[in-house]
C-alpha cells in the first residue's frame, strides 16, 4: 500500500512539474535557449623552438663557439628537410666570481661568458616538425634544448563563423521543440549572444571562462555556444 501511495505521489508531482513548464511557456512571449556546435579539426601549422648555450673564459672564445654551434644547428635543420627557420639575437651573460684578496678584502672578477641563442621553426609540414629529433645535436656535444612543438589551426576564424551559424540553428531547433510541448511555436529571433569558444584536444572536457586555445595536440575540437531568445506565437 505504501509503495502504491509513493508511486501515486510521484506521478502527481511529475504531472505538476510538466504542467508548470507548459503553463510557463504558454503564458510567456519569449523563450531563451542555448545552442551548441562542435567541429573536429587538424592542425595545419607547427612551431618548433630550441636553444643552445656555450661558455668560455673570454667573450671572443664564446662568440667563436656559438657561431660554430649555430652552423651545426643549421646543418642539422637543412639535413632534416627544414628550411623555414630563424635565429634570435645572441644573449650574453657575464659570469662573475667572488674571491678574497691576500689582505682579506672580498672582490669580484669576471670568470667567463655564457652565450645563448634560440632558433624557431615554423612549417606547414606538421608531420616533419612533430618528429623532429634534436638528439644528433646533443651527440655532437651541443648544449641544446627544445620545447614541445606547438600545433596551430590557421583557419580557426573561418571555422568560428560557420560554427556560430550551426549553433544558432541548434538553438532554434531546441527552442522549437520546447515551444511545441507548450502548444506554441517560434515566431522569430529576438536576440542572440555569442558564447566563449573552446579549442581543446579531441575527447577533452576542459573548459574555461576565458576560452581554451589548445596548442599541444594536432587533433582538436572547436566548440561554439550561442544563447538565443525567440519570440513565441
Amino acid at each position: 500500500m505504501l509503495a502504491g501511495l509513493f508511486l501515486a505521489a510521484g506521478l502527481v508531482f511529475s504531472s505538476m512539474l510538466g504542467t508548470a513548464a507548459w503553463v510557463k511557456i504558454k503564458n510567456s512571449q519569449f523563450i531563451t535557449v542555448k545552442g551548441s556546435a562542435r567541429k573536429s579539426i587538424e592542425s595545419d601549422l607547427a612551431v618548433w623552438r630550441g636553444s643552445f648555450t656555450v661558455q668560455a673564459e673570454t667573450l671572443l672564445d664564446a662568440q667563436h663557439k656559438i657561431l660554430g654551434d649555430r652552423a651545426l644547428v643549421e646543418k642539422f635543420l637543412v639535413g632534416a628537410g627544414v628550411t623555414n627557420y630563424s635565429f634570435a639575437s645572441i644573449g650574453i651573460e657575464e659570469q662573475v666570481a667572488t674571491q678574497k684578496s691576500p689582505e682579506g678584502w672580498t672582490q669580484q672578477r669576471t670568470s667567463g661568458y655564457r652565450l645563448s641563442q634560440a632558433v624557431r621553426v615554423e612549417s606547414g609540414d606538421v608531420d616533419r616538425i612533430e618528429h623532429l629529433d634534436s638528439t644528433p645535436l646533443v651527440e655532437q656535444g651541443l648544449l641544446f634544448t627544445t620545447e614541445a612543438p606547438q600545433f596551430i589551426y590557421t583557419s580557426v576564424g573561418e571555422a568560428k563563423i560557420e560554427m556560430l551559424a550551426d549553433a544558432a540553428k541548434d538553438a532554434r531547433a531546441r527552442a522549437d521543440q520546447i515551444a511545441t510541448q507548450g502548444g506554441r511555436s517560434i515566431a522569430q529571433l529576438h536576440d542572440a549572444d555569442q558564447g566563449i569558444f573552446q579549442i581543446t584536444p579531441q575527447h577533452s572536457t576542459d573548459t574555461s571562462g576565458e576560452g581554451e586555445n589548445d596548442t599541444t595536440s594536432r587533433q582538436k575540437t572547436i566548440t561554439a555556444v550561442v544563447t538565443a531568445t525567440f519570440l513565441l506565437k
